[in-house]
């Protein structure tokens, strides 16, 4: 779809009728989508598409980003560490927007965590296995919730 001024017209509209309830109270933010709100994961991904577009892309073609990766909010970054340090890039992504911060997951004994992989770098190759964090309850979606099928399905 070709960005306009009437799709950010009609965006806006959207975004304006932004209600939420909590605890039997019903509540419209001052700014921002609500968390779970139908139209929320869209603007998220497209507000994060146009900022890696505009301020990741030339990390990347510079080469010292070797490898950059995101699902939803969480980052995997493979850097030269002889041409950069994980403070130089967590200080330029926490500069790109004042509502953008990004907390580090540091590797711990050439480990590091992303979503349910542990990934671990080997002199050759990185080896991936599954992480389990120590609050996971090995719980999943019973069949007859309110979820979409597709998520009752990947569980």
């Amino acid at each position: 779809m070709k960005v306009t001024g009437q799709n950010i017209a009609l965006l806006g509209i959207i975004l304006r009728q932004n209600y939420f309830s909590f605890q039997g109270q019903i509540y419209q933010p001052d700014k921002d989508v609500a968390m779970g709100s139908p139209i929320s994961g869209t603007v998220a991904e497209i507000f994060l598409q146009q900022l890696e577009k505009t301020h990741i892309k030339h990390l990347i073609d510079s080469l010292h980003v070797t490898f950059y990766t995101r699902y939803v909010d969480d980052i995997l970054i493979v850097y030269d560490s002889t041409h950069t340090t994980h403070k130089s890039i967590l200080q330029y992504i926490n500069t790109i927007h004042r509502n953008v911060k990004l907390i580090p997951t540091q590797e711990t004994n050439d480990n590091v965590s992303f979503l349910d992989l542990s990934i671990t770098i080997k002199p050759t190759c990185l080896a991936i296995g599954l992480c389990r964090k120590p609050i996971t309850t090995e719980t999943t979606i019973n069949f007859l919730s309110n979820h979409p099928l597709e998520h009752k399905l990947a569980a």
